[in-house]
């Protein structure tokens, strides 16, 4: 008995020895689970750390949450930072720079996913979940009527037309920002201006907006706001529309429903010199964690940037590698469904997003301006020039 007692003393004292290190993600489903199984592995790996993952919503619901818990002093340790919310976070002073605590060599990491966490010139973001848009696509339709992926928007457009009759549409379109800022940097434009203006009613924006203007009257679209990107999923599966563009992780949850059809995906459309933006989240510590915490954050962060741990990462979240030491673990993965290798294939070409503070308040009227036009019928140039107007007067 006595001998049971301090046993169970002695695990007291190594749970209460323990530095406990919360970290708040946006990742649910499969993702959401590889999370779980990471941090279950790495506190049996170690005794001096304890990660504790919380899922909290999907990143907007992630970010309201955290500010709620800023208020109040109860934020965690470890927050998985949307990268267009990452900036504001810098700017208001909530992340802990880290700088010359990595120790990991920049030059195995993909470079442009490397660089957006350096904000003026110091370390604040830790690279985790990488991803950039891709065009999801009823490959079964498209062989029918002897279409391929389109490679620019005039063959995006076209095709939307060749695919809709009264029974479907062509393309489902999300009228959220960053498939539409893919629609303009692919184009050779940009959402902000180099000193970190709004950039709303440039030509690029215009002319992206005014396609889906003309897709909507020809009724060759079907439009869904944010809120309502679960029901764009079931209008693919369910026919309803052909083509719709998401992030590349997004799959693995389109893979939970039958499809009648082959599923294809392809990379965005682009003109000469267009890019398309990463998508994704940056691990930050946040300001309250004491040294150990932090320690404690980096430590786990260096576990998941293990080669084979980003390649279970990858296989079980479709997000891209962000080092290049685990393409040989993913070599099966990739050759398995070639399809898969679509997103990754864009970071040649991929820009970081807006590292503007003010974006993600920005981005409201942004949105605002493609429901208007999109569904409300507003001319495309009006509705751009009144959300840049909302965004200067919001600086």
């Amino acid at each position: 008995m006595k001998r049971r007692a301090v046993f169970l003393v002695s695990l007291l004292g190594l749970a209460l020895a323990q530095v406990q290190v919360s970290f708040w993600h946006a990742m649910d489903g499969p993702a959401g689970r590889q999370i779980e199984a990471f941090a279950k592995a790495f506190n049996a790996e170690q005794t001096k750390y304890r990660v504790i993952p919380r899922y909290v919503g999907d990143y907007r619901e992630a970010e309201t949450r955290l500010i709620a818990a800023l208020r109040t002093g109860t934020q965690p340790v470890l927050y998985q930072a949307e990268i267009a919310f990452f900036p504001r976070l810098v700017a208001e002073g909530r992340v802990v720079a880290l700088d010359g605590k990595l120790g990991e060599r920049p030059d195995d990491f993909y470079p442009a996913v490397w660089a957006y966490g350096i904000v003026n010139g110091h370390r604040y973001g830790l690279p985790f979940n990488t991803s950039t848009p891709v065009l999801y696509y009823n490959a079964s339709v498209f062989r029918a009527k002897g279409l391929k992926a389109p490679k620019d928007w005039a063959a995006f457009e076209a095709a939307a037309e060749r695919l809709s009759d009264r029974r479907r549409k062509g393309y489902i379109a999300v009228l959220e920002s960053w498939t539409f800022e893919s629609m303009v940097t692919s184009r050779g434009g940009s959402l902000v201006t180099e000193d970190g203006r709004p950039n709303f009613a440039s030509p690029e924006a215009i002319d992206a907006l005014a396609m889906l203007h003309r897709m909507a009257k020809k009724r060759t679209l079907i439009a869904r706001r944010l809120a309502e990107a679960q029901f764009a999923l079931l209008d693919f599966v369910r026919t309803k529309g052909m083509m719709v563009f998401a992030s590349i992780a997004n799959w693995p949850a389109a893979e939970n429903y039958s499809f009648a059809f082959d599923l294809g995906v392809a990379p965005v459309p682009r003109e000469k010199g267009g890019r398309v933006p990463m998508g994704g989240a940056q691990l930050v510590v946040l300001k309250g964690a004491s040294p150990a915490q932090v320690e404690g954050a980096l430590a786990f962060w260096r576990y998941l940037m293990r080669p084979a741990n980003i390649a279970k990462w990858v296989e079980a979240s479709y997000y891209v590698p962000v080092r290049k030491s685990a393409l040989p673990y993913l070599q099966s993965f990739y050759a398995e469904n070639p399809y898969r290798k679509a997103a990754f294939e864009q970071l040649a070409y991929a820009v970081p997003r807006p590292r503007v503070p003010d974006f993600v308040i920005w981005r409201v009227y942004l949105e605002e301006a493609l429901e208007k036009s999109v569904k409300g019928g507003m001319d495309p140039r009006q509705a751009l020039e009144e959300a840049q107007r909302k965004a200067l007067e919001a600086r």
